[in-house]
């Protein structure tokens, strides 16, 4: 493998940051004389948009919503920065926040900076030569596996975040909460998806743990030491964590764990490079999770059903604002294609009772 630290790139049209108004937001911030900024994007990512912002000499992650996103509920800038505040100094994995803008004066929304952690991401579509090898996609599976577990494992009591939830009822809420999402952003009717949101309603289960989720645990949201080591530095996009059962966590990790013995009309979506040789099933991976945790994962069915419906409504609203002009990124115009398939992935789990080998 040929290790490639994650680029920052051109920003894209309609996405742009007024370097002036940043710098001398910045200066007065930092106590430093006024210069010039540089701003670059960091172009993979579905949610809220990253920046890589250098001024005096020094690098920044900048996280702000999408244009013409609802600010509440997930783009919300002020729980990701209170999320990492409480984590910074007790779990090494978060990266160190910064300053956190609450006026949408500054840059049209609030947006917070935090520190840049240097490190490989490996994002779909990553050229062959840059891949892990099979061997290194085994150890980074366990790797995968062993940072969800001491995610869930953190005391988030201990580290001020009691009242970042409420984790009773939370998988209930959950279900009608995602359905409702859905439902205000239809573009189409896929009955797939209409079936699997009653399906999910009638069979949440009764009782659970409470943990920290991070609600977007997958690779991509992972920063890699850039060695043949592949161990993980840090865990990125915290804009969905609460309390609440920790299996729906992993049910979502499951959604976007395709398995290189899935049909190719799957892996070709690229939502993850699971697929490569080297991986586990996702049922290896529940027994992962069990081995690590010492906990039992019993239902898997409806949490993995769960992750893959969450998924395709994520997508839903993405391709909804495209289809409304508030974000042209080019790769957006084919992700109802995603709802429908991912729909029929639910549909084919929920009717075979299991979550691998489902065509």
């Amino acid at each position: 493998m040929s290790v490639s630290i994650d680029k920052a790139k051109e920003v894209r049209k309609g996405e742009g940051i007024d370097a002036g108004i940043l710098s001398a937001y910045l200066a007065k911030a930092f106590d430093k004389p006024e210069g010039e900024v540089a701003i670059k994007q960091f172009p993979s990512g579905f949610s809220n948009l990253t920046y890589l912002i250098t001024f005096a000499e020094k690098e920044y992650v900048l996280r702000r919503p999408p244009f013409g996103a609802n600010i509440k509920s997930g783009h919300d800038m002020s729980r990701e920065y209170t999320i990492l505040s409480a984590l910074s100094g007790t779990y090494d994995k978060a990266p160190k926040p910064i300053l956190f803008e609450k006026e949408p004066g500054v840059l049209d929304a609030p947006f917070y900076l935090m520190e840049r952690v240097q490190g490989t991401i490996l994002r779909a579509g990553t050229l062959k030569e840059n891949l892990p090898t099979p061997a290194q996609f085994q150890s980074l599976s366990n790797n995968f596996v062993d940072t969800l577990v001491e995610l869930h494992q953190l005391d988030y009591k201990d580290i001020g975040l009691e009242n970042l939830g409420n984790p009773e009822g939370y998988s209930k809420r959950q279900v009608e909460g995602w359905s409702k999402r859905y439902q205000k952003s239809k573009t189409s009717e896929v009955v797939a998806m209409e079936k699997t949101a009653l399906w999910l309603q009638e069979n949440i289960p009764s009782g659970s743990r409470a943990s920290l989720v991070h609600n977007d645990f997958k690779y991509d949201n992972l920063v890699l030491t850039p060695d043949e080591n592949l161990n993980i530095k840090a865990v990125l996009d915290w804009e969905m964590t609460t309390l609440g059962d920790p299996l729906m966590d992993l049910g979502t990790s499951l959604g976007y764990w395709v398995h290189e013995s899935d049909p190719d009309f799957i892996a070709q979506n690229q939502l993850s490079l699971t697929s490569k040789p080297g991986n586990p099933s996702r049922g290896e991976i529940v027994s992962l999770y069990e081995q690590k945790s010492g906990k039992t994962v019993d239902n898997i069915e409806f949490y993995f059903v769960f992750g893959v419906f969450k998924i395709a409504v994520i997508v839903q609203q993405i391709y909804y604002r495209y289809t409304l002009g508030h974000t042209k990124d080019p790769r957006f115009k084919d992700l109802n294609q995603i709802v429908e398939l991912y729909g029929t992935l639910a549909q084919q789990a929920i009717q075979k009772k299991k979550i691998d080998n489902l065509f």
